[in-house]
């Protein structure tokens, strides 16, 4: 399967996106909610139908950029919130992004890349956040699927990726997670050394 754009926006016309559950997801939700600054830079890579930017637009932050390689899922999220500025939402490839984020929301976008290309994010996380940037989000803690999206993996698997260029601050079972998804999902929260 290739996993161009012509792929990704097909699956968003057809709505097979498994792993999009309609809304924020508790965890990221609740981590948002314990923020203090509202203008902090942040980043949602992969942003699919972006529930997490709509939860953000709705708590007055006022420097949020989606992208995505499909450009459905952001018409999708513009649809929903036409007053957020066009050119904050970018439909490239991520790994030619350039800036400087404080904050990268991660909610199934590892999931959707091959695995091949996991390091590189890594990498190209870090090279995105700003000093004592943060990294945080969610991945799947099962083996899923290895010929198609989503792909999984465990925990020792990410740490061997996100420990040479992240101070681990958190990485445990999700304890809030939606029921299809209790016991299945690793909450992350990563500082840039």
């Amino acid at each position: 399967m290739k996993l161009n754009k012509e792929n990704w926006n097909k699956r968003y016309e057809e709505k097979k996106i498994g792993w999009d559950i309609g809304k924020i997801s508790n965890p990221i939700k609740e981590y948002i909610n314990q923020l203090k600054k509202k203008n902090y830079k942040i980043l949602i890579p992969g942003c699919g139908n972006a529930y997490e930017a709509d939860y953000l637009v709705q708590k007055k932050y006022t420097d949020i950029t989606l992208l995505d390689f499909s450009e459905i899922a952001l018409k999708n999220f513009k649809e929903r919130n036409p007053g957020f500025p066009q050119q904050k939402l970018l439909n490239i490839n991520f790994f030619n992004l350039n800036g400087k984020y404080n904050l990268i929301i991660e909610q199934t976008f590892f999931c959707a890349i091959e695995k091949k290309y996991r390091k590189k994010y890594a990498k190209k996380m870090y090279n995105l956040l700003e000093e004592n940037g943060k990294l945080v989000g969610l991945l799947f803690n099962e083996k899923l699927n290895n010929d198609k999206p989503p792909f999984g993996g465990n925990k020792n698997e990410y740490l061997s990726y996100f420990e040479p260029f992240f101070e681990i601050k958190v990485f445990e079972r999700a304890y809030n997670s939606i029921t299809a998804r209790k016991n299945r999902e690793l909450f992350m929260i990563l500082i840039k050394k």
